[in-house]
């Protein structure tokens, strides 16, 4: 009875190490989803936060090309950037 027993406590802990080492490479396996999962997240923020400065830069070069398509504002640009004059004035550098 004794080997009977010495047998069956051996295939115990057999089944008993297979077993942790399934649940181990199991929650290895979970760990690692978890882990991607995070990092995939933290960039969508990313992402998210480059669309919306791409939406506030895509809006900027909108109204920028409307006003360009202005005959006024082009005038008033180049005469204060560029120190264009109108017909007979003068223009005069300050210091």
């Amino acid at each position: 009875m004794s080997v009977k027993k010495k047998k069956g406590n051996l295939v115990s802990k057999l089944v008993s190490i297979l077993l942790i080492v399934m649940a181990i490479v199991v929650l290895s396996g979970v760990l690692k989803k978890i882990y991607t999962m995070f990092s995939l997240q933290q960039q969508a923020k990313v992402v998210e936060q480059e669309l919306e400065a791409l939406r506030d830069e895509n809006a900027s070069l909108i109204a920028t090309k409307e006003k360009l398509e202005d005959p006024e504002y082009i005038q008033t640009y180049a005469r204060g950037e560029y120190m264009f004059s109108k017909g007979d004035e003068k223009v005069f550098y300050l210091p």
